[in-house]
């Protein structure tokens, strides 16, 4: 540390007032500074009241929740809604606090030799417990201890995922847990999920006999649960986030009746569930939707009588969201996904690699997913902080309003019967039905892109080569991908060009100088391309030589009103099936438009069917 010498003098240590020098910020002269924007792009107009500008920029969430563009102290909750996500631990040193989650990584392997490899592999780089899908989609049942040998049961918890098979997978994973001496030492967690499972298959397993296996688990194997609550299929059915959350909590309370049934205390019974969440790269709402699960299992503690309640929470990047177009893009979406996760306080954190949706993961794709993690955890020291989003006036509103969604449906379940009643009536089904049909919507038009596949498509990408992955078992609620409509359309075009020779194609026919008709063209090329349609591009009369069917003139709406009749008529007799025009505007000889916020999946259709791809 430099000291001044004794005869220069130093200045006295006065208040450093960051804002002091700028005037008191006030929501009115927001309001109208937004208004001149929005006045400029025609969304408002010099008689909109002040106190209306804020509604032209405010949408609302699938779960009608609205979500505004500024908030304020005044904007928050009465309380805080989140709780704790985790109890930090002192480090060794006794210096600072961490809360780190699990880094828990999921194996579906059936070869018990690879998937040994592969879980060792993953253990000596960064996992912290295992996900193993066991039965008919992956590890097989019999080969369970064979791919567990060299893993200390207590040092990493295994949880399992057998679905249809979990009471032979549960039993032989406790026998393993026995045979080695490690009953009081073993973590995991067993997977028991009977109404997950009917929400997956259509078939329910058998909750009396999970119940007795928690019941086990809680007399001799004390760091073992027995049930998950997998909130992941109505989410991967296209569910919203409030039905998600509410469907898990319904889920979990049906759980709860048949463990004290069974014999168990409350307590006991709260302590054998774990929940299993989806986390979106929509960041905010996923780090709302675990902050807000956390306060909805308290308030169903706290009626149980179990005083307060920690939810264990163990997130997995969602599987609706990954593409198979492009999937290196899916880096990005579970790199945003797991940050998520980690803020919204997850206990245990699952990144699915990028490849998922090709086929099962090779070593490459499964160190980039850990590595996701490793980079947060250790570089970003994003573990460091409890509850980073706490006190964000946005996340705060916006987690007490989810909660509030999800605390309504969850009661209409339980008026309707139950989850399972709710999902043997179609109750559950319907709903999500038409959440997913909103969102389905969005995608097509565009609203709501998805990068590589809807936005800025890779017409001659090469995809890696993977070994298929296990299907799974039809019936449930359906699984469905943000991006399977475009991805439909991209695979009819592949399959066209390798029958032909050659890709459908649409002439982009502009109008002008370049610097006039570039911004449309680019946009109408990014569309078309969205469904596996080359593009090329000239002038109308170049239209001929081009051996495309389908035009689209491009240009601008000063050059339109000139020439784009004309040019219509000359790309109508040079044999074009279908003039499209990239803007707005009703022109002679102009059969349709291309726009921001166009049905674009609509639009490819009719495309491939007018250049004679079949369906």
């Amino acid at each position: 540390m430099r000291v001044p010498p004794d005869d220069v003098p130093t200045s006295p240590r006065v208040p450093f007032a960051l804002a002091g020098d700028f005037p008191p910020a006030e929501r009115d002269r927001w309001r109208e500074l937004v208004k001149g924007v929005l006045r400029k792009s025609g969304a408002a107009t010099e008689d909109t009241p002040l106190a209306e500008v804020e509604g032209l920029l405010t949408h609302r969430s699938y779960d009608g929740i609205p979500i505004a563009p500024l908030y304020t102290a005044d904007d928050t909750a009465d309380a805080r809604p989140g709780l704790a996500p985790r109890v930090p631990d002192v480090t060794p040193e006794g210096e600072g606090l961490l809360a780190a989650w699990d880094v828990r990584q999921r194996h579906a392997v059936p070869d018990p030799v690879a998937a040994r490899e592969a879980i060792l592999a993953d253990l000596e780089n960064g996992v912290t417990s295992l996900w193993l899908t066991v039965g008919d989609r992956g590890l097989p049942v019999t080969a369970l201890a064979d791919a567990l040998k060299g893993v200390h049961l207590d040092l990493a918890p295994v949880v399992l995922d057998a679905g249809a098979h979990t009471t032979e997978a549960a039993e032989a994973f406790l026998a393993l847990v026995a045979g080695r001496g490690q009953a009081g030492e073993a973590r995991g967690n067993l997977g028991a999920d009977p109404l997950g499972l009917a929400a997956r298959t259509g078939t329910p397993g058998d909750l009396a006999e999970a119940a007795a296996t928690a019941v086990r688990c809680a007399r001799e194997f004390p760091g073992i649960r027995a049930l998950t609550v997998d909130a992941t299929p109505y989410h991967d059915a296209g569910g919203s986030d409030a039905e998600e959350l509410a469907a898990a909590l319904a889920t979990a309370v049906a759980y709860l009746r048949a463990l004290t049934d069974a014999g168990l205390g409350v307590e006991e019974a709260f302590g054998q569930l774990e929940f299993r969440y989806a986390a979106t790269a929509d960041q905010f709402a996923t780090i709302a939707k675990l902050r807000a699960a956390r306060r909805l299992w308290d308030r169903v503690a706290e009626v149980c009588g179990a005083g307060s309640a920690v939810q264990r929470q163990h997130a997995v990047t969602s599987s609706a969201m990954m593409t198979r177009r492009d999937p290196w893009v899916n880096m990005l979406r579970t790199t945003v996904a797991c940050f998520a996760a980690g803020v919204g306080g997850a206990d245990a954190v699952t990144v699915q690699p990028f490849d998922a949706r090709i086929g099962l993961p090779d070593a490459f794709s499964r160190r980039i997913a850990r590595n996701t993690q490793t980079l947060l955890l250790e570089e970003s020291s994003l573990a460091r902080v409890v509850d980073p989003a706490g006190g964000s006036w946005y996340v705060e509103r916006l987690t007490d309003d989810l909660a509030q969604a999800a605390w309504a449906w969850f009661t209409e379940i339980e008026r309707a019967g139950g989850m399972a009643e709710a999902l043997a009536s179609g109750l559950v089904a319907d709903r999500i039905a038409a959440t997913w049909e909103r969102r389905r919507k969005d995608i097509a038009r565009r609203k709501a892109p998805l990068t590589g596949v809807s936005e800025f498509p890779a017409l001659e990408e090469r995809l890696p080569e993977r070994a298929p992955a296990p299907q799974s078992p039809g019936g449930g609620l359906p699984r469905v991908s943000y991006a399977q409509d475009f991805e439909a359309l991209r695979d009819r075009s592949d399959a066209h060009a390798a029958a032909t020779g050659e890709r459908p194609k649409v002439f982009l026919a502009t109008l002008g100088p370049v610097a006039v008709h570039t911004a449309r063209a680019t946009f109408a090329a990014n569309l078309f391309q969205a469904g596996g349609i080359e593009t090329v591009a000239g002038e109308p009369g170049d239209f001929a030589a081009s051996g495309a069917k389908v035009a689209c003139i491009c240009s601008s709406d000063k050059l339109y009103a000139e020439q784009a009749a004309g040019a219509a008529r000359v790309l109508k007799d040079a044999g074009a099936v279908r003039v499209w025009l990239a803007g707005k505007g009703s022109y002679d000889g102009v059969d349709a438009r291309v726009f921001a916020g166009c049905d674009a999946v609509e639009t490819l259709e009719t495309t491939l069917r007018d250049l004679g791809v079949a369906e």
